[in-house]
């Protein structure tokens, strides 16, 4: 039984990673295809895209009364784009960080970091969050957030004429064929395979490792901290590595840290409307760990716009002491 729940987390991350890329693929064919600018296109599927496991792994554990899978799956994966994937792209090659990602992407991810600290204590006065609990109003609230964010950025873009530097940053190409709709019903059946591998790989993730958490005597917390978040970070793993040795990292490190804004203030936002989650075992640690990751992140970013080999190593070993933190309290 316990291959078997193995065997489903397995083939959890495979459809989650496969869906996700589908979606992505046939949501951006479908807005070229109506001419929609491209802008548009980067900011809004693209980003959502590399979100979308998150998304759909966090809202099925809540469902499903694992709350703590979900939290853990997003400061997880925080955590795992922060400290080891921008680290490793910095060991593989010093990576050049945009200054739209220094002065607008970071610190909107500080922001976000510090409110969700803020709203994971009900109870100010106490040091701990067993209990405490992420709650409809707290959700509204995130995704005010992420309202902001999204009108601050689109904004920014306009104002200052920057739409072609985004493009260029999030590797959107320019749309120069004349509007077509013969594709349509071949990117919308793209779309809803994509989101039916997202659906069906989240079940089968969650129920998975909720197993595999019991069957060991694993908190699921931990299991979200560690299994769950490394398993929906994958893609963006694979994406900054093979970026950061091509000599384009600082398309995959924008990316990255945009995703922990989405991841907080979309995914936990929408998740938390749909169903509050009641925190057991996530500890202020972990929350510590997030906040500090991309502080750091954004003091070796700020000096001199780039990462370099020595601090990605640094950032690397901060994971590995946090990991080993995790199988301490096993």
């Amino acid at each position: 039984m316990t291959l078997l729940n193995i065997g489903f987390i397995i083939i959890g991350v495979v459809l989650i990673i496969w869906g996700a890329d589908r979606l992505t693929e046939g949501a951006s064919s479908l807005a070229r295809g109506m001419r929609v600018p491209e802008i548009v296109i980067g900011l809004t599927i693209v980003a959502a895209g590399t979100s979308a496991p998150e998304l759909f792994v966090s809202l099925v554990s809540a469902i499903k009364g694992t709350s703590d899978l979900a939290v853990g799956n997003v400061l997880g994966s925080n955590i795992f784009n922060t400290l080891l994937i921008v680290g490793c792209s910095a060991a593989v090659a010093p990576i050049a960080v945009a200054p739209n990602t220094v002065k607008k992407d970071i610190p909107f991810a500080i922001v976000a970091s510090l409110l969700l600290f803020i709203l994971c204590f009900d109870d100010m006065s106490s040091p701990h969050l067993w209990g405490n609990e992420i709650s409809r109003q707290d959700g509204l609230i995130l995704l005010v957030g992420f309202l902001a964010f999204m009108f601050y950025t689109f904004r920014m873009a306009i104002n200052s004429g920057e739409l072609k530097l985004r493009e260029e940053e999030l590797g959107v190409e320019p749309v120069k064929e004349p509007r077509d709709y013969s594709r349509l019903w071949i990117n919308l059946a793209w779309i809803v395979v994509g989101l039916a591998c997202l659906i069906g790989g989240s079940h089968l993730f969650v129920d998975g490792a909720t197993y595999v958490a019991h069957r060991f005597g694993i908190r699921q917390s931990i299991v979200g901290l560690t299994i769950v978040a490394g398993g929906t970070s994958l893609p963006e793993l694979a994406t900054s590595v093979v970026a950061a040795y091509k000599g384009r990292s600082a398309l995959a490190i924008g990316n990255v840290i945009g995703s922990n804004v989405f991841n907080i203030l979309l995914i936990l936002g929408i998740t938390a409307v749909v169903h509050p989650m009641r925190i057991m075992g996530i500890t202020i640690v972990d929350l510590m760990t997030m906040l500090v990751s991309i502080g750091l992140m954004w003091i070796f970013a700020i000096t001199k716009y780039y990462v370099s080999r020595r601090e990605g190593w640094l950032l690397i070993l901060a994971f590995v002491a946090y990991m080993a933190w995790l199988v301490y309290l096993l």
